[in-house]
């Protein structure tokens, strides 16, 4: 019925568009833009991949969605996400006319500048040589010692295809045609493969999951990413996304940027080895009351579970210097107040860590949106929400946005400084020891929802405080992780 009903609409709209065109033979043709406002969609090649378009625990999600999310709204249009296996794939797709657009992390370049047009760079990147860390690091590209893989087509190809005058040996080899650049990064991580080149963005995001890849050098100065259209003389729907990105403006760009790539280098490569081992060994036993706590509050039992790392390492037993306790490091009058009798024990640690974290997202301003309010809440969480609300005075002093935590996260600092802290209401505050804690709880935030992709973001209860956490499943991906002291493999 919702087929049938999705075709008459669009019949509809077909004869709706002839009864609007003169009728005469000189009769102008509609323009793609129109054309594609009639059919009520916006077709884009896309790849299924964290810097472009992902199926996140909240749904559809990545820093290339959000964009097109907006721009098919302005349009009045619903988004219609073609997934390719390749960024080259979905150029290709624009060029034969069978999308509107393709949004793929697209590295601006000469070869692809005479097959489509380009949209405003959407931010910068460059293309960097990626080995593994098991193994020795590489000086330029004549010096490499083993397979070089790159996707047919690529702006990585390109690049190396522009080399091959300075370096008459490099030799490398077209990927399968069902690999992405993420299949080849997790390749170099096992091991099954020596070399590739991806952009920047991606690259950092993936060293995260995998903590041996390794950058040996850059092979590329910096290149603009942006959308790639049609060429042609009609340029309508080309000047309507001209229009849409000139309209976001530099600053809800940069803040959008943020929201994907602000956090990333925050958490070192030991930090990521350890937290991808303690996911195997310690989140088992404690996964079941964060799943607990968060149904209780309402909360994604990732977000507690991240925060409790953040704050232990999932070590009940663990203890600060200043007195605070257990898996959620609460001080004595917090635990007090959320009537946990035993900080060390996990189940009430967990509970009561949940339940401070709901009080505080319930205590911020109602006109900060998602995801802003919850990295302000775990600022507060670190921090204190009076520290929290002395950093959003600022911003508005300094001329930002109080409800944008990009704004925010840089008044944070200065509130160790006293020119600043002296004229706020709560005084002095490590401001970016907040920072550092935010940016580390959304890093372990990413790398549980990566793990536990396909999952929903809430869960029914798993456990009373009597029974320990069932083991749970880790994925096999995580196998791919190897250890910071694993030997050197032989070539």
């Amino acid at each position: 019925m919702n087929a049938l009903l999705r075709q008459t609409n669009a019949v509809s709209r077909w004869l709706l568009l002839l009864t609007l065109l003169p009728l005469s033979t000189c009769s102008p043709k509609p323009t793609a833009l129109q054309r594609m406002q009639m059919m009520g969609r916006l077709v884009v090649a896309t790849t299924n991949s964290p810097s472009t378009c992902y199926d996140g625990p909240q749904g559809l999600t990545g820093y290339e969605c959000d964009l097109l999310q907006g721009l098919a709204k302005k349009l009045g249009v619903k988004l219609d996400l073609q997934y390719f296996d390749s960024t080259p794939a979905t150029v290709d797709a624009v060029a034969a006319g069978t999308v509107d657009l393709a949004a793929a992390s697209i590295n601006i370049t000469p070869a692809r500048q005479e097959r489509v047009r380009f949209s405003r760079p959407l931010q910068q990147v460059v293309q960097q040589l990626i080995y593994n860390g098991d193994d020795a690091a590489p000086q330029n590209l004549g010096d490499l010692q083993g397979e070089l893989e790159v996707i047919p087509g690529s702006s990585g190809e390109e690049v190396l295809t522009a080399q091959k005058a300075h370096y008459p040996g490099l030799k490398w080899s077209p990927a399968k045609p069902d690999n992405d650049v993420d299949d080849l990064l997790y390749q170099v991580s096992k091991g099954e493969l020596d070399y590739t080149i991806a952009n920047s963005d991606l690259v950092a995001i993936n060293q995260r999951y995998y903590p041996n890849l390794r950058v040996a050098f850059a092979v590329s100065s910096k290149q603009d990413l942006a959308w790639a259209l049609p060429l042609g003389e009609d340029a309508s729907l080309y000047n309507a996304v001209q229009e849409y990105l000139h309209q976001m403006g530099e600053g809800e760009m940069a803040r959008l940027h943020d929201r994907y790539f602000g956090h990333i280098g925050e958490t070192g490569y030991q930090g990521v080895v350890r937290f991808t081992a303690d996911v195997q060994a310690r989140l088992p036993r404690y996964r079941a009351y964060f799943e607990d706590a968060a149904h209780r509050y309402g909360l994604d039992w990732r977000v507690v579970a991240a925060i409790g790392y953040q704050e232990s390492h999932w070590d009940p037993a663990a203890v600060s210097p200043t007195g605070v306790r257990g898996i959620m490091m609460l001080t004595t009058e917090t635990a007090a107040g959320l009537e946990v009798a035993n900080r060390e024990n996990p189940a009430q640690s967990i509970r009561g860590g949940a339940r401070y974290f709901q009080q505080i997202l319930a205590q911020l301003p109602p006109q900060i949106a998602e995801p802003d309010r919850t990295w302000m809440a775990l600022a507060a969480y670190n921090q204190g929400v009076g520290h929290l609300l002395d950093a959003r005075a600022l911003a508005v002093q300094l001329g930002g946005d109080p409800n944008r935590w990009l704004d925010v996260r840089n008044t944070l600092p200065l509130l160790s400084r006293e020119r600043w802290f002296k004229n706020t209401r709560y005084g002095y505050a490590r401001g970016r020891e907040a920072v550092g804690f935010v940016g580390n709880v959304r890093n372990y935030y990413d790398m549980l929802s990566w793990m536990t992709q396909g999952e929903s973001a809430t869960n029914k209860p798993g456990a009373s405080d009597k029974a320990a956490a069932p083991a749970q499943a880790v994925p096999a991906r995580l196998a791919a992780i190897r250890s910071a002291d694993a030997p050197p493999r032989a070539h």
